[in-house]
């Protein structure tokens, strides 16, 4: 017998943003009513504004709880928390539509440790639009830790061709070499290594990225950082058994990972690991935090204000975002 799919709660960002778009054209994907049941969390009237924008005909049904849900072709599952205005403007900065996001995260991240849903797919929020709605968190990432009283999370991005975690995320660059050190980068590893185990890799190999270019090249560039801050952690890793290899020069340890030398590549600073990966293209990448007590999958993309509202947002990435978290999240239990 096969197992349940697990239930999913689907938040829909930014509602000014494309996530109401991405949101219901890829739950009308074949491939996502076979991978799990999802539910969204969000306002119904935007999501089937963004259907009339799409050009696409759906039921969208507002449920009270998870266990009200029907799942059947052309219908779309809501907990609709209302909270957003019926004229809102696409691709603008909402104090309100800010603050509905947050909702959506808070509510989504409710069902989830409550056991109702098994993992949770958000579509993009906007940064300045949180802030303007009196929620000061750099991310999806910062807001969940918080959530859930976590004290520290890892941002991994997943492609087809490469993943990739990073040791500090949204903080300036100065901040971020401030704050690596070898405890940081000890546990980041561990995260990203438990994470690939759970998912059936075996004995990962991770690639950890220096700091500076040429991984310092012995002095001549830099202050020693990637002995101080990177060496000892690696050191105490192999001791605890597990494949890290570094500090190796950034540019070439995701060539070596894009040919398959490496499972996981650890990124020392934001932009180190994403420039990368959304060369690869952002529909192929998933936004994957580790170290929550929940599963947590998200869009390698923004709000695409620009596109807003016009029917152009692609679909695959949130396709991709919730294949992943159906494929991480345990089946629902059985009654």
């Amino acid at each position: 017998m096969t197992n349940d799919p697990p239930f999913l709660a689907v938040t829909m960002g930014d509602g000014a943003g494309v996530g109401p778009e991405v949101t219901v054209g890829a739950l009308l994907a074949e491939e996502t009513a076979l991978a799990c049941r999802p539910i969204v969390v969000g306002d119904a009237e935007r999501l089937r504004r963004a259907l009339r924008v799409r050009g696409e005909r759906a039921e969208v049904a507002a449920v009270e709880s998870v266990g009200d849900a029907v799942f059947a072709p052309g219908r779309i599952n809501v907990v609709d928390l209302g909270l957003l205005p019926p004229d809102l403007p696409w691709g603008e900065v909402s104090p309100v539509a800010g603050d509905a996001a947050y909702h959506y995260v808070r509510v989504a991240t409710e069902l989830a440790v409550s056991g109702a849903v098994q993992g949770i797919c958000t579509a993009p929020l906007n940064k300045e639009a949180l802030r303007a709605g009196g929620h000061a968190f750099p991310g999806h990432t910062e807001l969940l830790a918080h959530l859930t009283g976590t004290e520290e999370v890892s941002m991994m991005l997943s492609t087809p061709t490469v993943k990739v975690i990073h040791v500090t995320t949204h903080i300036g660059l100065i901040d971020a070499v401030a704050r690596i050190e070898p405890g940081l980068v000890e546990r980041t590893v561990r995260r990203g290594d438990d994470a690939l185990r759970r998912s059936g890799v075996a004995r990962p190999r991770i690639g950890v990225c220096a700091i500076n270019p040429h991984a310092g090249e012995n002095g001549l560039f830099g202050y020693g950082e990637e002995a101080a801050k990177i060496t000892p952690a690696i050191e105490r890793l192999h001791d605890a058994g597990i494949d890290a290899r570094g500090p190796l020069p950034a540019d070439t340890a995701f060539f070596l990972a894009g040919r398959g030398d490496y499972d996981l590549i650890v990124a020392m600073y934001h932009d180190q690991g994403h420039g990368p990966v959304k060369v690869l293209g952002i529909e192929a990448g998933v936004n994957i935090t580790v170290g929550l007590p929940v599963i947590r999958t998200s869009v390698d993309h923004g709000t695409a204000f620009d596109i807003a509202g016009t029917g152009r947002a692609g679909v695959g990435s949130m396709i991709e975002a919730l294949r992943q978290a159906a494929e991480l999240s345990p089946s629902p239990p059985r009654k």
